[in-house]
């Protein structure tokens, strides 16, 4: 599983797609949000938007599993 840092408290889902390289744009990640292609703690998300905060994960179907772990 990959870790990826985070500064701040929470960080919406589209952004984390973009920091973690699974994507290029927010238009991509709509994409694979809409297929179903995203699960966040084991469970199907559908919301852009979501909050993810640290010990989160995160799985992209053909990138792999991701871990949100605060910088600090």
């Amino acid at each position: 599983m990959n870790e990826v840092s985070i500064r701040t408290e929470y960080i919406k889902l589209d952004t984390f797609l973009k920091l973690a390289n699974c994507i290029s744009t927010g238009g991509s990640a709509k994409m694979l949000i809409a297929e179903g292609m995203i699960k966040v703690n084991g469970e199907s998300e559908e919301r852009r938007g979501r909050k993810l905060y640290p010990g989160d994960t995160v799985d992209v179907d053909g990138e792999g599993s991701f871990k949100v772990v605060s910088e600090g």
